[in-house]
């Protein structure tokens, strides 16, 4: 009897443990899905312009080109960025390749690692800007399903993600990510190492882009000032084999962009 207890917790062990692994393949089949729908598996660029309001007011923009391309052998993206707007920041660059990210200044020549988390507008961080899978810098939990207001004050059916980092390198320790029956993005909260809600993002303005209908605009709203928002919108998508110099952080100052 006694082997007979022990034999039979141990199906009941196992059995957890399957089902376990089941939903983590399934919350990594649907973060997958959903870095695909974000982001084309071919090189490409992109222009992202950044408006800042507060109160309603516009009170700052930001504007560069977005060059990405998958790494060699990885499922990862390099990327070099070329800020266009405002006048003084006119062709400075950042590049993101492997875990490090670099920002160049052709003024002054200098050249410096850069955090992720570093804010550049409003509430958008130099990590937000690149182009990133988050299934390869995230473990992501099934929270369930769930009915949201989308960016358009519309009720919307979502699967409910919470995504842990697992590398250091990514810009934020926990997300909690809402997608759609078709595995797109429909809202974010980016939360701080503590805990702490940092913004909230609604994606929005859907449109065939690439390929596949991709969001072309980012609401983003701060934790703790509403008033505060930040949109980020994507344009002149366009496919684009970005060479490989523009992805060593010895060439940013050989780096030529028409």
């Amino acid at each position: 009897m006694k082997l007979l207890r022990i034999l039979l917790a141990l199906a009941l062990a196992l059995a957890g443990a399957a089902s376990l692994a089941t939903a983590a393949d399934e919350a990594s089949r649907i973060l997958e899905a959903s870095d695909a729908v974000r982001n084309p598996d071919k090189p490409f660029r992109l222009r992202v312009t950044l408006t800042e309001y507060r109160d309603g007011r516009q009170t700052a923009q930001n504007g560069m080109d977005v060059f990405s391309r998958l790494l060699p052998g990885e499922r990862q993206y390099a990327n070099l960025v070329r800020f266009v707007a405002p006048e003084r920041d006119l062709n400075k660059l950042m590049l993101k390749s492997g875990k490090d990210l670099w920002f160049y200044d052709p003024t002054s020549k200098a050249q410096v690692r850069i955090a992720p988390q570093q804010r550049l507008l409003g509430q958008v961080s130099n990590g937000d800007v690149v182009t990133t899978n988050w299934s390869q810098e995230y473990q992501a939990e099934i929270k369930g399903p769930e009915d949201i207001l989308d960016g358009d004050r519309q009720t919307c059916k979502c699967m409910h993600l919470s995504l842990s980092a697992k590398v250091q390198e990514a810009t934020y320790k926990r997300i909690d990510l809402w997608v759609n029956a078709s595995h797109a993005p429909i809202k974010a909260y980016f939360h701080s190492e503590s805990g702490h809600l940092l913004k909230t993002a609604f994606y929005r303005k859907y449109k065939p882009v690439l390929g596949s209908p991709r969001p072309t605009e980012m609401v983003i709203i701060d934790g703790l000032q509403p008033n505060w928002v930040t949109v980020m919108r994507f344009g002149d998508h366009a496919w684009f084999d970005v060479p490989d110099s523009w992805l060593r952080p010895e060439y940013l100052a050989r780096v030529k962009v028409n």
